[in-house]
């Protein structure tokens, strides 16, 4: 059972990575991303999408995908993505639109924190990392969610 665990991590962070290579406009590949995140929570558990979601902005940042002004901000979005998966994770149990909700919140405010407090980037990159990725959130949450019905058909996760 671990083996297939870790090779179904091993698909949904390649998946993931192909997603964020595909050269899409950020309008698309964000929410594509967190809409794996909360995929990946649901399918290999809460640990191995914090992983995920941990190595997201650094293949970004390595592929040219996250520019070299955001760099400073890779820790705080390995960790914003880390709390969605972690808040999602938690709450999708009790309602699956309070965890997209509270996880996308979460994330945001952490990353608009971390620009506002924490690290210097330009005024145009902490835009970036504040009301966008509320939106990004929430749409990869809603994407995950129309989702939600074929994955559990094809096994990739298990049925509510």
């Amino acid at each position: 059972m671990r083996t297939f665990s870790i090779t179904k991590t091993g698909l949904l962070l390649a998946a993931t990575i192909v997603l964020q290579l595909a050269g899409l406009p950020q309008p698309f590949t964000g929410p594509a991303v967190n809409m794996m995140l909360y995929v990946s929570t649901l399918a290999v558990g809460i640990g191995a999408a914090v992983l995920i979601g941990c190595l997201t902005p650094v293949v970004a940042f390595t592929r040219g995908i996250l520019p070299p002004p955001l760099a400073p901000a890779i820790p705080f979005i390995a960790l914003g993505n880390a709390v969605l998966s972690v808040v999602y994770g938690i709450l999708y149990p009790r309602s699956r639109l309070l965890a997209v909700l509270a996880a996308s919140l979460f994330k945001y405010l952490l990353l608009a924190g971390a620009v506002r407090f924490l690290i210097q980037v330009p005024p145009g990159a902490a835009v970036a990392l504040q009301t966008p990725q509320l939106l990004t959130a929430l749409a990869g949450g809603a994407l995950a969610w129309l989702l939600h019905r074929p994955l559990q058909g094809a096994g990739i996760i298990e049925e509510d």
